[in-house]
């Protein structure tokens, strides 16, 4: 197989679903990242271990800011190389980390877990992340905002799976929970590369019949494609990386601590927490797949104003919310707008910049993961310390997210790109008539 698909005269979207199941494949591996609340409770539990709160959630933060130099450098590289080659080598990079992470078996070990967990298994899961995404962009131009969804959906389905697994793993041995990380590693190893070994681009001049791009509605599809340097030199790249990290920031900042908060504010059990928390990665999944459709009917920007608005309410209300089933709702809501901007985002920026040099350009921009991922859990776990202050973590984060609201209302189609889709839209008229 070669990364870039043989042209077929008969049906050119033949086998185009395929790789939408290898690809979840995959990301259903990397998406276990999600799970991490159940490990940092544990690790805050463990007689070998005793870490506090920030020390337990230093692996996670590690492996969001590792994000981001995984996808710039998987983005550029796919864009140039192919998919298979990059998906393949972040995935054994991503299984390996997890499995080095299993050999720190005490709290003096705790840089061997960041450098494992963090460092290696974050980076492999960056550079992996970014090439299904772009990928299957080119092969669905006329699903774009569906086929976005579904691309990063098996990443937050990731947790329903791992978390369970996870806790019995732990629970074998709680002294030392890290020894689940070496089953989970093999096994993400093994299913991430069988994925990625399917993945090939469409071939040269592919196209969907039947399918003609749209040229006006709330989701352009038509227009030129910038380079990478090109989109870096508009502003609403930035509006764009800048309202991904704030939804992220929002989202995570729960999700981070999220077993914790299911056991102190509504009063689960760890068993029954872990298992909240596996629950609410369906949520996670299924709003990529969700809120990417809806924006592809609402509009994109105003997709986001309700998906920051959402996420801001709920963090107002979780930490007052003591009925277990009101909590569960309100955490699901904020795990459904946390996976809605992943969902959503890489088709805005396909139709901001165009779907060519996908890669590099919503690559470059996922530095909004890792900046929400890093700093949102810092906040959060500073401002709910040992006193378990969660009032004061979510409120905070919270009205941060309301205030970003700001963001999607102005940002606009870069005019250049308008400007391209309506001469398109005026050659396609005349030469009609």
């Amino acid at each position: 197989m070669t990364d870039t698909a043989v042209a077929r005269t008969d049906n050119p979207t033949r086998g185009r679903w395929g790789l939408v199941v290898a690809a979840l494949l995959l990301q259903l591996s990397l998406g276990a990242v999600y799970a991490w609340s159940v490990f940092s409770s544990a690790l805050q539990k463990a007689g070998a271990f005793k870490l506090t709160k920030p020390q337990a959630t230093l692996p996670f933060e590690t492996a969001i800011g590792m994000i981001f130099i995984g996808t710039y450098l998987g983005g550029r590289i796919q864009d140039r190389r192919g998919p298979r080659t990059v998906a393949v080598i972040g995935s054994v990079v991503y299984g390996l980390g997890v499995i080095v992470a299993s050999f720190a078996r005490d709290g003096d070990h705790l840089p061997l877990l960041v450098i494992g967990y963090g460092v290696l298994a974050g980076f492999g899961l960056g550079l992996a992340y970014i090439v299904p995404i772009a990928m299957l962009q080119k092969w669905f131009p006329d699903r774009r905002g569906l086929i976005t969804g579904l691309a990063v959906g098996g990443f937050g389905f990731g947790a329903v799976v791992t978390a369970p697994i996870a806790q019995a793993l732990i629970k074998r041995n709680p002294d030392v929970p890290t020894t689940a990380f070496l089953p989970l590693g093999i096994a993400y190893l093994v299913l991430a590369v069988a994925g990625a070994l399917f993945f090939r681009d469409p071939p040269a001049g592919y196209a969907v019949p039947g399918y003609t791009p749209a040229t006006s509605g709330k989701v352009v599809d038509s227009g030129r494609d910038y380079t990478q340097g090109e989109a870096l030199r508009t502003w609403q790249w930035y509006a764009l990386a800048a309202i991904l990290t704030l939804a992220v920031l929002a989202g995570i900042s729960f999700i981070s601590q999220a077993a914790a908060t299911f056991a102190d504010v509504a009063g689960y059990t760890a068993a029954a927490a872990a298992t909240a928390v596996g629950l609410l990665g369906l949520f996670n999944g299924a709003g990529r797949i969700f809120w990417a459709a809806v924006s592809g009917r609402l509009g994109r920007m105003p997709t986001f104003v309700v998906i920051l608005a959402l996420e801001g309410a709920c963090l107002l209300l979780i930490p007052h919310a003591h009925n277990a089933a009101l909590f569960f709702v309100l955490a699901a809501v904020v795990y459904l707008c946390y996976g809605g901007a992943f969902g959503t985002m890489p088709a805005t920026a396909g139709d901001f910049f165009g779907v060519k040099n996908a890669g590099g350009i919503y690559g470059l921009m996922l530095i909004g993961w890792s900046l929400g991922g890093v700093v949102g859990p810092l906040i959060v776990a500073k401002l709910i310390g040992s006193t378990k202050n969660y009032s004061a973590g979510f409120t905070t984060i919270g009205l941060i997210a309301l205030i970003a609201i700001v963001l999607p209302v102005i940002t606009r189609l870069p005019r250049t790109r308008k400007d391209a889709a309506e001469g398109s839209l005026g050659a396609q008229t005349s030469a009609r008539r």
